[in-house]
């Protein structure tokens, strides 16, 4: 009997990486297309934007990190340390604030009509935050920091730059949000500009007890208000104080002594990324005035109370580990992103009215 050698069984060997994107890249020729027909081509890209649009909103969805604002005004200034006059930190913040709002991936997206800007809503409020924080700074720059007195002239290019910024948020055309507020973030250069040259009056910043005061006054209604409106994710009963102290006091429209308040579902996230917006803006605009603020401060002993709030408000941007904002009870077994956010900034707001008391009667 004769032996029949048999053929060796080998597996089939496995496309390599080169292979694969050989295969996947032939999907694309317009061979393929004319073999396969119009609608596997319709299907092929279909798909494929689905999936770059997905790609891109996991991406843009990601807030912003922090920058250094000395870092922003010596860029400014040409490396030139002799440059850093008072004003130019805070000038320096107001323009890395503008363009981190405009330049950050995805640039600007509360006025996007096209996905995925369209569908994305936690950038959007983050914008919004950050937007309101921006404002108010634009605002103490042109009223407060820039002039010495109330019959002082106003600077011309912070009167420029603040009424841009106070353009509506969500207009993509004719003229877009874009374009008004890169011609504020250019204001605010040429104010830059003119603080750091040699000529006399041409560009002033008074680092004033008063003038800082008045700014703290903003933040701290500012922050009092996100702590509310994130607390009340859980559901709070409410009684009513808005009238308490005065007995002659009055007010438009009578409400119930006793209030239950609660965020719906829907609006948890949007409150959340606003409040983190926000604290993100003013976190660099007090860094800034710690140093434009720094002999105001050690006068008053209270540079250890303003670095005290820079601390909490950067507690405010730490990574978000969880993929969705959760809303469990308060000593439920789930965490509570809204109310650790509202802790933060309750933490922040005491601090902001300890330091307005020291900047009045330090």
């Amino acid at each position: 009997m004769n032996d029949l050698s048999l053929p060796k069984l080998t597996a089939p060997r496995r496309p390599g990486l080169t292979g694969r994107v050989t295969r996947v890249a032939s999907y694309y020729h317009p061979r393929t297309w004319r073999e396969k027909g119009l609608w596997w081509t319709t299907g092929l890209f279909l798909i494929t934007y689905l999936v770059i649009v997905v790609i891109l909103g996991i991406y843009w969805s990601r807030s912003p990190g922090t920058f250094s604002v000395h870092d922003i005004a010596m860029g400014l200034a040409k490396y030139d340390q002799t440059k850093l006059v008072p004003g130019t930190a805070t000038a320096a913040a107001a323009i890395g604030i503008g363009e981190v709002i405009l330049d950050k991936p995805g640039g600007y997206m509360s006025n996007d009509i096209a996905p995925p800007g369209v569908y994305l809503d936690n950038i959007p409020n983050w914008e919004f935050g950050a937007l309101t924080a921006w404002r108010d700074l634009n605002n103490a720059l042109r009223n407060d920091f820039s002039r010495a007195q109330s019959q002082s002239v106003e600077d011309p290019d912070l009167e420029i730059a603040q009424p841009l910024t106070n353009y509506q948020s969500d207009s993509w055309i004719f003229p877009s949000t874009e374009s008004e507020y890169r011609l504020a973030v250019t204001a605010l250069r040429r104010y830059f500009n003119r603080l750091t040259d040699e000529k006399a009056q041409d560009g002033q910043f008074f680092a004033r007890a008063d003038n800082l005061t008045a700014y703290m006054e903003v933040v701290e209604k500012r922050l009092g208000s996100l702590a509310q409106r994130l607390s009340f994710a859980v559901g709070q009963a409410r009684l009513n104080t808005d009238l308490a102290g005065d007995p002659n006091a009055r007010q438009s429209t009578p409400v119930d002594s006793l209030s239950e308040t609660k965020t719906p579902w829907s609006k948890i996230d949007d409150v959340f990324f606003e409040a983190r917006g926000y604290t993100w803006a003013l976190l660099h605009a007090l860094q800034a005035m710690e140093i434009d603020f720094q002999p105001v401060l050690k006068d008053k002993n209270a540079v250890v109370s303003l670095q005290q709030i820079v601390r909490e408000l950067q507690n405010t941007q730490n990574t978000i580990w969880s993929p969705l904002i959760l809303n469990g009870t308060g000593f439920g077994p789930m965490a509570n992103h809204s109310l650790v956010m509202a802790s933060y900034i309750s933490r922040v707001n005491a601090a902001v009215t300890d330091l307005r008391s020291l900047l009045k009667n330090g």
